[in-house]
């Protein structure tokens, strides 16, 4: 049984290494939630390292001795309870993923659902999401909406997704949020100019919260006419509404 101590903290993350300093997008209480830490479940070593080095730590304590733990792809189901295994004994771990929030389109959905298995509380911190910053951000309702993560990488299965997720925005009045890898970004843009309506209002939202961040809503027939971005390697969330 797990002591009354364990805690379960789900701990928000930059979108862009560009910013230096943590409070620009961070609320204080991260950086209180960081000191209560036994150890902190991450993507990476290296992403977890970097991410507590953000962060003061009581006097004779640095960000090198947070013992860390990896929970990414490659994480399997079978091993999820001996990852979990600090918390069972009554430690208090964070989640955190590369960039943004844990669980929303990153791991940490199976850790918080066996702290509820187990009765075990959990914390968020608010903070940065690229889904929820693009669609403020788009113009488009966020009223009814649905993130699909990535699409198919097949090229044909992609397409009939799109025609599928098209239909189902018309004739549920809703807008479909998406990402793709940096590197397949312009293919997805070009793929979308030519598989939706022209009346379809499509949105791109690319680098948010740093210096490059650009955002266009337009109609699909006006996409097919502008000169469209370079999008290659860039971090982007796709939106549209037909």
């Amino acid at each position: 049984m797990a002591l009354k101590t364990a805690k379960l903290i789900l701990l928000p993350n930059l979108l862009s290494e560009e910013h230096q300093v943590y409070r620009d997008f961070l609320p204080a209480i991260v950086e209180e939630k960081i000191q209560e830490l036994d150890g902190l479940f991450a993507e990476s070593e290296k992403g977890g390292r970097h991410y507590l080095k953000r962060f003061p730590f009581p006097e004779g304590k640095t960000f090198r001795e947070v013992p860390i733990r990896l929970l990414n792809e490659h994480t399997q189901d079978k091993d999820l309870k001996s990852l979990f295994e600090p918390v069972l004994q009554g430690q208090v771990w964070g989640v955190v993923s590369d960039a943004g929030l844990p669980c929303l389109a990153d791991p940490g959905a199976k850790l918080v659902m066996m702290a509820r298995k187990h009765k075990i509380p959990v914390e968020v911190c608010s903070g940065p999401s690229s889904v929820f910053f693009a669609l403020m951000l788009s113009g488009l309702s966020a009223q009814r909406f649905a993130f699909h993560g990535y699409l198919e990488r097949d090229r044909e299965k992609r397409k009939l997704q799109i025609q599928r997720l098209e239909k189902e925005s018309k004739d549920q009045h809703m807008t479909q949020v998406f990402i793709e890898a940096p590197y397949r970004c312009g293919q997805m843009l070009d793929d979308l100019a030519q598989i939706l309506q022209p009346t379809t209002v499509l949105s791109v939202c690319k680098d948010l919260t740093t210096k490059e961040e650009w955002v266009e809503t337009q109609k699909v027939d006006k996409w097919r006419s502008m000169q469209r971005p370079d999008l290659h390697k860039k971090l982007v969330v796709f939106l549209f509404s037909a």
